[in-house]
């Protein structure tokens, strides 16, 4: 490894940097979002969307949450509380009336400082009767409104917008890309309360044509929506694009679901019901109208949809070139190129669907029926792995889902059945065994010929089919200032899997330890062990593929420490081992330095990081969350060798106006060229500037 004196610097300024911690001031705890986010992308693509999952935190950072008047519904989307905090504090709040203070919290069985500190930023105690009194006139003053505008690139020019001759690009039309290097977005958002939300959201990804060609109408991606809820008896109404989640994911599911992570207890779905789709994923959203309705203690959902969806084709009429059939979806989004503007919008989906859900404090009982129907059949390519999914036009899903709280045991679970008579089932429990100790037991069975299109449960795969598997987890505080995470996970695999040509077997396992010895200082070390199944390609006179176990090993130790309260530092250190059978082992690390400067009476903030990296491959990639323009994501993969830098400042203007700017840039110190086909660029760096502005009405 050649980073000698750069890394050499970067220790000096860790451990001189540590020396100061004693000197720190207690600011607020606002650690919480950027490691709750992390902590979700461990088992996800650095291109997941995570805005609709942690918009409505950024929200309430700026609009707290009423706790005397806060729903089941709407603490859970908190994403700090588990289910026996929530329900012991809606007890409270029976029993003893609204709460004075948001330090009364600490009467409430299940709520310490720890919990309450992270709860400070997003939620408000007001004594004040809630009365609903919807007019025109509140709509207009008491509302908030938000316009976001977008703008980014890769700076450094990608194959894809190079020159060519016109002979060259008549030839092959699929040699470059149809539009700007730009990608641009924009979202308008008006919400009243929890009443009334409504707005639209447009995208269009670096390569699309915009306003010509194929996108006449400018962007590539439009959504919108009207939403109301709360309001008697009608709990939400949905007109537009949205999102439906139900159960534990097992039956119906869209949207983006968190799989396994460092908070190792948290293994149990909570279903958001009906709410407004707001992302820009062209493909995990519903599109048309729904409703649920309270009627008593039973809430009756109904739901539909009808919306194009992007597929490769398997067959095209040759006459009237309309599609026949198609093999699989596709997921990408992308449409820069006249081969992926075939794929765009050639299948209709329509869906409609029921939930009916019977509701107390500590039980919740529901059924869920869903029916699928396509324009034309999905036929798969002939691979054995592929024997027993859903082909043709024509699917359904029916499902059971519980949740009950009995003392201090939550046991929850679903059960599933798909048209053709696919079994599936995940059931689970957490135990608050002692106020230090929480323990969680997830057992999940999806039978080979279970076939589920919208599905998100906790699995090891990406989809809820043939899977088995056993998942325990605990978090333990046996000392102040000390937590302990962990989980293991065993899991077999009864039949075939893409490039896993036979049944196979891995585990997943995760130490985390936590040391908080003040509000200023949060460190952690981290252990992870995973071993999966892959294909490697036979020898000598074995011409097929077999499965060998793939053993991944992380470590990780992570410090952050406030020396002001205007400075923020953060210091990590991961080394990982990959090895495979027959093949050298693959190493890698990475270290990084962040510094975050929030002023106390200045209109910016600004954050870096430097960060250097020596990986021996792909498979020795590793993922780091990166701090980013509001409501935007970055999680990239670190891998061969080099450095990465960004920095990202915000700067408000007005107390309505608020800009974003970040650059980040890689540079790599031993390959000449970045990326691959049309995204290749040529050189050792590749950067990326976004720019975005946003409008507070």
């Amino acid at each position: 490894m050649s980073f000698r004196y750069p890394i050499l610097l970067v220790l000096v300024a860790f451990f001189l940097n540590v020396t100061k911690i004693q000197a720190q001031v207690s600011p607020k705890n606002d650690n919480f979002l950027e490691r709750k986010i992390e902590n979700l992308a461990e088992n996800t693509s650095e291109d997941v969307d995570y805005t609709n999952i942690f918009e409505n935190l950024a929200f309430l950072q700026e609009h707290p949450l009423d706790i005397n008047s806060a729903s089941q519904e709407q603490l859970e989307q908190l994403l700090i509380l588990n289910d026996f905090q929530i329900s012991n504090l809606i007890k409270h709040r029976d029993l003893y009336g609204k709460l004075l203070s948001i330090y009364e919290l600490q009467a409430v069985e299940g709520f310490d400082l720890a919990i309450i500190y992270q709860l400070l930023p997003y939620i408000k105690v007001d004594r004040e009767l809630n009365r609903l009194n919807i007019s025109l006139k509140d709509m207009v003053k008491y509302s908030t409104q938000e316009l976001f505008m977008r703008v980014s690139q890769t700076i450094e020019q990608q194959r894809g917008f190079s020159p060519i001759s016109p002979e060259e690009l008549s030839s092959n039309p699929n040699a470059r890309y149809l539009g700007s290097p730009q990608r641009l977005f924009t979202r308008y958002r008006y919400k009243y309360g929890s009443y009334f939300s409504a707005g639209f959201t447009a995208e269009k990804d670096a390569g699309e044509e915009f306003f010509k060609g194929s996108q006449k109408q400018g962007f590539d991606f439009m959504t919108g929506h009207i939403a109301i809820q709360n309001i008697g008896k009608l709990k939400s109404l949905n007109i537009g694009d949205y999102q439906a989640q139900f159960g534990q994911g097992l039956t119906f599911w869209s949207g983006f679901a968190f799989g396994k992570t460092a908070d190792a207890i948290n293994v149990k779905r909570s279903a958001i019901g009906l709410k407004p789709y707001t992302s820009v994923n062209e493909n995990l959203f519903l599109r048309g109208a729904a409703t649920t309705w309270r009627l008593g203690k039973i809430e009756a959902t109904v739901f539909g949809s009808d919306k194009k969806v992007n597929t490769n084709a398997a067959s095209i009429d040759s006459i009237s070139q309309d599609l026949q059939a198609f093999s699989n979806f596709n997921l990408s989004g992308f449409h820069r190129t006249p081969n992926e503007l075939l794929d765009k919008g050639n299948i209709r989906e329509q869906i409609i669907g029921t939930h009916w859900a019977y509701r107390k404090r500590t039980l919740h009982i529901g059924f869920t029926g869903v029916h699928y129907n396509y324009s034309a059949p999905l036929s798969r390519t002939d691979q054995p792995y592929n024997v027993f999914e859903f082909r043709g036009k024509t699917s359904s899903n029916i499902g059971l889902d519980y949740n009950w709280i009995y003392r201090n045991f939550n046991f929850f679970g679903e059960f599933a059945r798909s048209a053709n008579g696919g079994l599936a089932t995940t059931n689970g429990v957490i135990a608050s065994i002692d106020p230090r100790f929480s323990l969680s037991v997830l057992y999940r069975n999806f039978s080979r010929d279970y076939q589920s299109i919208y599905g998100a449960t906790i699995s090891e795969g990406s989809r809820n089919i043939n899977e088995k598997g056993i998942y325990v987890g605990f978090v333990a505080k046996p000392m102040k200032y000390v937590s302990i995470s962990a989980y293991f996970d065993r899991w077999t695999y009864p039949w075939l899997k893409y490039l896993v040509d036979a049944p196979s077997t891995g585990n997943d396992g995760l130490v985390q330890i936590n040391y908080t010895p003040s509000k200023t200082v949060d460190m952690y070390f981290r252990y992870r062990d995973r071993t999966r199944a892959r294909n490697i390609s036979g020898e000598d006179d074995i011409t097929i593929d077999f499965p060998i176990g793939q053993h991944q090993q992380n470590f990780r130790f992570d410090i952050s420490y406030k020396i002001s309260p205007s400075f923020k530092l953060r210091n990590r250190v991961e080394y990982v081992l990959f090895n495979q059978p027959n093949h050298e082992t693959e190493t890698g690390f990475v270290l990084l330095q962040d510094v975050v400067y929030k002023p106390i009476s200045k209109p910016f903030t600004f954050s870096a990081r430097y960060a250097l990296f020596d990986t021996e491959g792909f498979n020795s990639r590793i993922y780091a969350y990166e701090s980013d323009v509001l409501y935007s994501f970055s999680i990239p993969a670190y891998f061969y060798k080099g450095s990465r830098t960004y920095f990202t400042l915000q700067y408000d203007v007005t107390r309505k106006i608020d800009i974003w700017f970040r650059y980040a840039q890689f540079y790599y110190s031993n390959k000449d060229y970045t990326g691959s086909g049309l995204t290749e660029v040529q050189g050792p760096k590749r950067s990326d500037f976004r720019i975005q502005i946003r409008f507070k009405f």
